[in-house]
């Protein structure tokens, strides 16, 4: 009888195990969906170090990722603190302040189906490290459409969007790429000149080879066989006008830096911005002019002369466009290159 006892409870103990088991195992089809940065479908745009296999860091503003979703909910997580700008199935973007952990995109749950996302670093002064998305349960990734052509931007605060209402997304670069519906990279910081030798100021002939901006003075070199982009297109020198920078120093940095960047892109389209405000536009064209006479006929001078009105609202301060002035200059760019690079850009 003793022995009959202590067997049922051994069953009734293995069939209690068993049940909670049961209970307590995941169900396919239950739990959240986990999308991790490696994913291939998302599609990164910008200077990103994706080293961590868990964890990819942008650098430098106007850096975002792409992808499509199916599911009603979404949602992002990030290791850090960040200034975020969120678009959804091509709708307004949502500016994300000063986020991180789990960051819910759809408090308000979206139509069954497949949904677009974007995601950019607004501001140059930002990183985001993106450890993955988060989706309904069963739900998927899915590839975005996207754009197989790409234009880098490069320049000083003007270029960055500093002082406008969206930072990176109001400026003439971001704004450009749109018009064109091109995917863009914005290499931009505020202060910095084109030449590294102007007095007390760094210069983007060094910085642009490098994975991170000027807050980052031990940063590595950027591998730029990440990319190549079908135009290249540059805006500096005001900030070598306000350091003194004398302009034959300023025409033979111009020649080094675009020399060095024909190094790595042999075969794209490279424009030369007048500054808006005027300031070093002889050396400017002369460097252009220079390449052109040596055999480079792929860089291209562009006169911004009558773009934008000194002391109108085309400007903020006299020299940082306004919104107005930046969605102006794009609109010239942006016809620009297109009409130059029809079926290219």
């Amino acid at each position: 009888m003793i022995v009959l006892v202590i067997v049922v409870l051994i069953v009734a103990i293995i069939y209690t195990l068993y049940a909670w088991q049961r209970q307590h195992q995941p169900v396919p089809g239950i739990l959240p969906k986990k999308i991790p940065p490696i994913s291939a479908d998302i599609k990164y745009y910008g200077r990103w170090d994706t080293s961590n296999l868990k964890e990819f860091v942008s650098y430098w503003g106007g850096a975002y990722f792409k992808t499509a979703f199916s599911g009603q909910h979404i949602r992002l997580r990030l290791a850090e603190k960040a200034e975020l700008f969120i678009s959804i199935d091509g709708g307004a973007d949502i500016s994300y302040h000063g986020v991180n952990g789990l960051v819910n995109l759809t408090p308000r749950p979206l139509a069954a189906g497949k949904h677009t996302l974007r995601v950019a670093s607004g501001s140059e002064w930002t990183s985001m490290h993106f450890q993955g998305l988060v989706l309904d349960p069963g739900a998927s990734i899915i590839m975005p459409t996207t754009s197989s052509d790409v234009i880098e931007f490069v320049g000083d605060s003007i270029t960055a969007g500093y002082s406008d209402r969206l930072n990176a997304l109001s400026s003439y670069a971001w704004l450009t790429g749109e018009k064109l519906g091109v995917e863009h990279v914005q290499i931009a910081t505020s202060g910095i000149c084109l030449s590294s030798t102007a007095p007390s100021c760094t210069g983007m002939d060094t910085q642009f080879f490098k994975m991170q901006t000027i807050q980052y003075p031990d940063s590595p070199l950027w591998d730029s066989k990440r990319y190549t982009p079908d135009a290249v297109v540059i805006n500096l020198g005001t900030n070598d006008y306000n350091h003194g920078q004398s302009a034959p120093a300023f025409e033979l940095s111009y020649l080094g830096f675009i020399q060095n960047l024909r190094q790595r892109y042999p075969n794209t389209a490279i424009y030369v911005m007048r500054t808006f405000s005027g300031y070093m536009e002889l050396p400017t064209r002369a460097a252009v002019y220079m390449l052109n006479a040596s055999g480079d006929h792929n860089v291209f001078y562009v006169d911004t002369t009558g773009w934008l009105t000194p002391g109108s609202s085309d400007f903020t301060d006299g020299i940082h466009p306004s919104d107005s002035g930046q969605n102006k200059v794009a609109g010239y760019l942006a016809e620009l290159l297109q009409h130059r690079h029809a079926g290219e850009v």
